[in-house]
């Protein structure tokens, strides 16, 4: 069992928690936890999630950027869903990027998954950036990457990174309910 994925996992739960109760403070513990998948994902050849890791780390500085200016640090943040052809488009736009990155992916690495690994990845850059603007469907699109991503890690013997996947889909369910919950109950428009 390798220390780093095991302190890796116990920031990520850390994580994954602060953010299905919209709390600021998940970000220092998210932006610890990529630190480490960069190194553990590079030595499992797994590039593009190795590369995921360092565009986390900035979209979750970002990310605490924009949730204190929306009053993050008084209290948990507002949520809202996106419309209709905004959601169309962020299908499109993940559909594009993981063929793309598949492709390079797999002409010019060794990549041991690239359509798997690009797929996961394209996913996690558009629903890290649905978070980071606080929009509901973020959780959707991490239940889709959290189940891909357990089957991934399992084949590539990671398999304390998918029991960690596992607990995130777990915690991806939750935020969704306490999320949907929480734009009911402010009145915000759909």
């Amino acid at each position: 069992m390798n220390t780093l994925e095991i302190i890796a996992v116990v920031l990520g739960l850390a994580n994954i928690s602060l953010l299905v109760r919209r709390s600021i403070w998940n970000y220092p513990f998210g932006m610890a936890m990529v630190a480490l998948y960069a190194v553990i994902f590079f030595q499992a050849r797994l590039y593009s999630e190795a590369g995921l890791q360092i565009f986390f780390f900035l979209v979750q500085g970002y990310g605490w950027w924009l949730w204190a200016r929306a009053g993050g640090m008084e209290h948990a943040v507002a949520v809202r869903w996106l419309g209709w052809l905004a959601r169309a488009a962020w299908l499109v736009a993940i559909a594009v990027m993981a063929a793309l990155l598949a492709t390079v992916m797999g002409r010019f690495t060794n990549a041991a998954m690239p359509f798997a690994d690009a797929s996961i990845t394209a996913g996690s850059i558009a629903a890290q950036f649905l978070l980071s603007y606080r929009r509901i469907e973020n959780w959707v699109l991490w239940i889709i990457v959290d189940i891909a991503a357990i089957a991934l890690y399992i084949v590539r013997d990671l398999h304390l990174t998918a029991g960690l996947y596992g607990a995130f889909l777990v915690l991806s369910v939750l935020g969704l309910r306490e999320w949907i919950r929480s734009n009911s109950q402010s009145g915000l428009p759909a």
